[in-house]
């Protein structure tokens, strides 16, 4: 969050005069590419790579992040917290599972486990 505030209060220094209003916020995420859940890029890079990938997961952080092309410890202490905080993805013993919400806000149906072929 904090990393998002320094960038929206950059943007307003540039195209506001350093006042930072609804419409300016608004406007520097909308750039910035962060949806309503605050979820940017990267975030939703993460969630699709497993997903697409991993078929939902689990898949250990090693390779979600050779997958994603982010270290380790950036996953770890930059994005995962939040994912994991509103719902969108659960640490397993196995690994990184996305859940249902997650699948719902991108707009992705959850494939059947439980069919034959």
């Amino acid at each position: 969050a904090n990393r998002l505030l320094r960038r929206v209060r950059d943007y307003a220094q540039v195209r506001a005069n350093g006042r930072i209003t609804y419409e300016v916020g608004c406007e520097a995420l909308a750039l910035f590419e962060v949806d309503e859940m605050g979820l940017d890029k990267v975030d939703k890079m993460i969630l699709s790579t497993i997903i697409e990938k991993f078929n939902g997961g689990p898949v250990g952080v090693n390779t979600l992040a050779v997958s994603v092309g982010e270290e380790i410890d950036t996953i770890e202490e930059v994005y995962e917290p939040y994912l994991l905080q509103i719902g969108f993805m659960q640490r397993t013993p196995r690994g990184r599972v996305v859940t249902e919400h997650a699948y719902r806000h991108l707009g992705l149906g959850k494939e059947s486990e439980n069919t034959l072929f």
